[in-house]
């Protein structure tokens, strides 16, 4: 198979692909190393990205997949009628959280926040943006939490890595009023210092 025809199967296995496509998984389904894989994949990223196109190839959880421009957002919620996802304040918070301190329990958890989190905690895991890593070697043997490849999707990192800093994170504005998820309420917030 020539560098063009690869090119084009890469482009097609990316395209039908409904997760993050690994050059791992296209190197082992074509019979190439890994490094040929990522350099196509690398090179289809350069090119989308030139051609200016409504959507553009990503890399998002240690994988490549196609996604629209986020500046068209609006317009998709129009044509498309959805909502916008939004995380309820306490939801962010235990996300955000769990992503930054993990592995972690919920009594750590808890113990950041100043409130119990059992209830977003679960719908987290409903969600499949946390999952439980196993259990910590102490008395009780509490269930450790960590966050999955769908919370790097959702968030289009490509690894933990891109997360942003602390820093960054605590001078996003979390003045807007988020609407609260089904399950998820709380009556008490914790101060920023809890985060940091």
């Amino acid at each position: 198979m020539d560098t063009a025809e690869l090119k084009v199967v890469i482009e097609a296995m990316v395209f039908a692909s409904e997760t993050p496509l690994r050059p791992e998984r296209v190197a082992e389904a074509l019979e190439i190393d890994r490094s040929a894989a990522k350099a196509v994949l690398d090179d289809l990223v350069g090119e989308y990205q030139r051609l200016g196109r409504g959507f553009v190839l990503l890399e998002a959880a240690e994988g490549y997949q196609f996604r629209t421009r986020p500046e068209h957002g609006e317009w998709l919620r129009r044509v498309l009628r959805n909502r916008p996802f939004r995380f309820s304040r306490a939801a962010l918070e235990t996300l955000a959280i769990i992503a930054y301190r993990q592995p972690i329990t919920r009594a750590e958890i808890e113990y950041l926040r100043g409130v119990d989190s059992g209830g977003v905690v679960k719908t987290l895991l409903e969600k499949h943006l946390v999952r439980i890593l196993g259990k910590k070697d102490i008395p009780g043997r509490p269930m450790i939490y960590g966050t999955t490849r769908e919370f790097l999707e959702l968030f289009g990192l490509r690894d933990l890595r891109g997360l942003p800093t602390l820093k960054e994170f605590s001078e996003l504005s979390l003045d807007s009023s988020p609407l609260e998820e089904e399950g998820v309420t709380e009556s008490s917030a914790p101060s920023r210092e809890e985060l940091n």
